[in-house]
């Protein structure tokens, strides 16, 4: 006998991590907050301090105090908690770059602890993907990197740190974005590697983390033929039972990726992919930031409860789902009330890592280059950025650059206005060009090209995969968040900020 639709939309309620538009909550949260739904998610949108933060997750658990408060937060070029002014911190590719687990530990607990003061109690991270196509738009840096025990050993070591630090970790995008040159923002990836490879390669870091007892494991809308060839991860209840379930054996809760990204909603729908996803096992289905509003949420949770009624969706999946979500909350009160140390204040850990990750290259010719003494002349070209990166998150090593060499000028050029000669106006100036992923756009490839043909002493800054290296002197920082571009200032220059 199905439940009263009362107390299904309850259980509704609970799967659901909807965001909202605002530094407050909304009263549609608040009023779900005490009609069962479970947890919400926060984006930049939301983000002005962790003062304000802390704010806004106290007003929430006055309505609910289990509430799980959810945050897309990988501490690298994807960041939330400080998008108006760049990570902190080196991202993923960074951390793997120098390979040192107890520093990609400590990065990642000095992040929980700052998360764990706002309030946030569950963090949509690490990306545990292996990165092995060097073409892939969406993941990059985001990425510890290609090989697949280096990619798990720091997962682990992130998922280890994230934890002790006071806040549930998420390890994504199960069963492995990273070798497809597809965006599942846009359309739907096909990962067709067969089963040994899969084993070998994309799940090695996901079993790291269920070994370790990572308390959250994200889907990813893949198109997976070797495990399922209809149907995509998030949907599939092979990949997701079969596979994460039994096979892997992690208990914790399974998110969906948001179920509004084009590869699973235009096929199945913004609320029929929800649906199917409960159906195959995800416990917890994220409303990311493209639909934020009530009818948002209310679409979902109506049309779980009329799949339930109409026998789609068995009561008794719903309910082990909800009860999942109700573990996973009381994971975190306890891990709140357990909370490590002081809220963060002046940690250097994420500065010291960008710092160990810079990997200089010198040929013969521009040994004579460095340290840079005088005022630069910095070309940043800006390659279109995946959904993930939040526009307003600032980058570049222009600002850091010009603090340290007073009269430093920077320009940005993308591609449509990129000049013949990039360069030609730094005059005798040093020329310093910053690209991100070079290997990856032809158009950046060339005009890079042209600005070395006129000034064979320009220096090269990669602040994405450092697939191409070029340039009489080219320098790596694995990563484009704040602290990298500072890391890349103070080496150029030699001196430290």
């Amino acid at each position: 006998m199905t439940a009263p639709t009362g107390h299904l939309s309850e259980l509704a309620a609970a799967v659901l991590q909807p965001g909202f538009v605002g530094t407050t909550p909304p009263q549609w949260v608040c009023r779900w907050l005490g009609e069962g739904l479970g947890s919400v998610v926060l984006f930049a949108r939301n983000v002005v301090d962790t003062a304000q933060v802390a704010a806004l997750t106290a007003t929430l658990r006055a309505e609910r105090p289990d509430v799980i408060v959810a945050i897309d937060e990988e501490a690298g070029d994807v960041t939330r908690i400080e998008s108006a002014r760049g990570s902190s911190r080196p991202g993923n590719f960074a951390l793997g770059a120098v390979d040192d687990p107890e520093l990609t530990e400590a990065v990642a607990r000095d992040l929980g602890i700052e998360l764990a003061a706002a309030g946030i109690t569950l963090d949509y991270a690490p990306d545990a993907d292996v990165n092995s196509n060097p073409e892939n738009p969406v993941i990059g840096v985001r990425s510890f990197g290609a090989d697949p025990r280096l990619v798990a050993r720091h997962t682990a070591a992130w998922v280890r740190g994230l934890q002790a630090g006071g806040v549930a970790g998420c390890a994504k995008h199960f069963p492995g974005h990273g070798d497809t040159r597809v965006d599942s923002h846009h359309d739907l990836p096909r990962i067709t590697a067969d089963r040994e490879r899969l084993d070998a390669c994309e799940l090695a870091p996901f079993r790291a983390a269920i070994a370790v007892g990572v308390q959250a494991v994200m889907t990813g809308h893949l198109l997976v033929p070797a495990l399922d060839e209809e149907l995509p991860a998030t949907l599939s209840h092979r990949i997701l039972g079969g596979l994460l379930r039994d096979e892997l054996g992690f208990s914790g809760v399974v998110v969906t990726d948001a179920v509004e990204m084009r590869a699973v909603a235009d096929r199945y729908g913004f609320a029929g992919a929800a649906v199917r996803a409960l159906a195959a096992g995800a416990d917890a289905i994220c409303i990311g930031g493209e639909r934020a509003d009530e009818q948002a949420a209310r679409e979902l949770r109506d049309a779980i409860v009329a799949a339930v009624v109409s026998g789609e969706l068995p009561e008794e999946r719903l309910a082990e789902a909800a009860k999942r979500v109700g573990q996973l909350a009381a994971w975190t009160v306890a891990a709140r009330n357990a909370r490590p140390g002081a809220p963060r204040g002046g940690s250097d850990v994420g500065l010291v890592a960008a710092r160990r990750a810079v990997r200089l290259t010198t040929a013969p010719a521009g040994r004579e280059t460095l340290p840079l003494t005088r005022a630069a002349y910095v070309v940043e070209f800006e390659a279109p950025r995946n959904i993930a990166i939040g526009a307003e998150t600032p980058w570049g090593i222009g600002e850091p650059l010009g603090d340290l060499l007073p009269g430093t000028t920077t320009v940005r050029y993308g591609e449509p206005d990129v000049p013949a000669d990039p360069g030609v106006t730094a005059g005798d100036r040093p020329l310093v060009l910053v690209v991100r992923d070079l290997h990856r756009h032809e158009w950046m490839r060339a005009a890079v090209h042209r600005a070395l043909a006129a000034r064979p002493d320009g220096i090269v800054v990669e602040l994405g995969v450092p697939e191409l290296v070029t340039g009489a002197v080219h320098l790596a920082t694995h990563s484009g968040t704040q602290a990298s571009g500072q890391a890349a200032a103070e080496t150029l220059t030699g001196r430290l900020r």
